[in-house]
């Protein structure tokens, strides 16, 4: 039986991926694959600040300050 081939530059894909749906996620963003390392889509231009240790926009906090409070 031989070992099955692991190509290093698909599995970095892949890990790149799923830190950038995690980014998503917890940021806000919509999530689609193809953005990913297209640095005129907005969401991987934040993941890629965010990658650095710089502050990204997070959505979820600006959306929620943006809608209405109900009063009782």
């Amino acid at each position: 039986m031989s070992k099955a081939y692991r190509n290093p530059r698909t599995e970095q894909v892949f890990n790149d991926l799923q830190r950038y749906l995690n980014f998503c996620r917890n940021y806000g963003y919509r999530y689609n694959e193809a953005d990913l390392y297209n640095n005129k889509k907005y969401p991987y231009q934040q993941f890629r600040k965010f990658e650095a240790g710089k502050n990204a926009k997070d959505m979820w906090s600006i959306d929620s300050s943006r809608t209405p409070r109900k009063h009782h």
